[in-house]
C-alpha cells in the first residue's frame, strides 16, 4: 500500500519507517564520530573502550599503590573500579555534549539530521565505551583474583542503568546550555571537578555522620553508586539509596535537557 501524500507534497512516513530512518541517522553519526575522534589507522575504534579503561586502570593502580584510606576494609580494587567507572559514565557524556553542534553544523543541512541526533550519537558512544571498559576490567580483575564476583548482578545492572540515564540527561542539559553560552561550558568543567568527590565515588554514605547523610543524598549520582556497590559487595556494606528519588531526579534533568536542546534546535534552524 502506498501512503497518501501530505499537504506539503511529501509522502507520509510510518512510525516504523521513522524509527528506521532515525536508526540509520544515529548509526551514520556514530561511525562518523568514531572515525573523526580516533581515525582509521592503528587500533582505531578500539579506543572507544580502551581510553576509559586506561583511565580506570590508572586510578585503580594509583589508589592501590598508595593504599588510599577509603574508610573501611573493603577491597580497594573493587572500590576504585566501581567508583571511577561511575564518574566516567556521567562526566564523559556531559563533556562530549558540550559545544557539540558547532563542529557538526554542516550535518544539519541534511533533512533527517536534528540537533538532538548530534548529542545522542556522542552520548551512545560514551555509554558504550565506558560500559565495555568497566565490564572488561571487572572480568580481568575477577579472573586474576583481584576482585570478587558481584554478589547481586541484577543490582549492579540497575545501578549502572540509573547512572547511564543520569549521564544521558546531564549530557543533554550541558549540551543545550553550552550552545547558549560559552560561559556555561567553562563553568561545567569546574562543576564536574567539584562533583567528583561528592558523587559517591570516593566514599560510601554509611561512613558519613548522620547529619551529613541527608545532604549528600540530595546528589542523584550518590544513589546510583550506592546501588552499584551494594550489588558488588552485598551484605558486606550497608547502602543508602532511593530508587524513587533517582527516578524523579533523572526525569527532571532529562526534561530540562530536552527543553534546552529543543530551544537550541529552533535557534540553529532559524539562523
Amino acid at each position: 500500500m502506498i501512503d497518501s501524500p501530505s499537504i506539503s507534497g511529501r509522502p507520509r512516513t510510518s512510525l516504523l519507517g521513522s524509527l528506521r530512518i532515525q536508526g540509520r541517522v544515529l548509526g551514520a553519526l556514530l561511525m562518523r564520530e568514531v572515525l573523526t575522534r580516533y581515525g582509521r589507522h592503528n587500533i582505531g575504534f578500539l579506543w572507544v573502550f580502551l581510553e576509559p579503561m586506561l583511565f580506570t586502570l590508572g586510578v585503580t593502580t594509583l589508589w592501590t599503590l598508595t593504599k588510599a584510606v577509603h574508610g573501611s576494609n573493603l577491597p580497594i580494587t573493587a572500590f576504585a573500579v566501581t567508583g571511577y567507572s561511575s564518574v566516567l559514565l556521567w562526566r564523559n557524556c556531559a563533556n562530549r555534549c558540550a559545544l557539540a553542534i558547532t563542529p557538526n553544523l554542516g550535518l544539519l543541512f541534511h533533512r533527517n539530521v536534528r540537533v538532538i541526533d548530534l548529542f545522542l550519537a556522542r552520548i551512545i558512544l560514551e555509554l558504550a565505551g565506558t560500559t565495555a571498559s568497566a565490564t572488561i576490567i571487572s572480568v580481568v580483575f575477577i579472573s586474576c583474583g583481584l576482585m570478587q564476583p558481584p554478589a547481586d548482578i541484577a543490582m549492579v545492572v540497575q545501578g549502572w542503568l540509573f547512572l547511564a540515564w543520569f549521564g544521558t540527561s546531564l549530557g543533554l542539559a550541558v549540551g543545550g546550555l553550552s550552545e547558549r553560552s560559552e560561559t556555561a561550558e567553562r563553568l561545567w568543567h569546574t562543576v564536574a571537578y567539584l562533583m567528583f568527590p561528592l558523587s559517591g565515588a570516593v566514599f560510601m554514605v554509611d561512613w558519613l555522620p548522620m547529619s551529613a547523610r541527608q545532604y549528600i543524598l540530595l546528589i542523584p549520582t550518590v544513589h546510583g553508586v550506592e546501588m552499584l556497590r551494594g550489588g558488588f559487595f552485598g551484605s558486606a556494606v550497608h547502602v543508602h539509596y532511593s530508587i524513587a528519588y533517582m527516578t524523579v531526579s533523572c526525569l527532571v534533568v532529562m526534561l530540562i535537557g530536552l527543553m534546552l536542546v529543543r530551544a537550541v534546535g529552533k535557534k540553529v534552524e532559524f539562523e
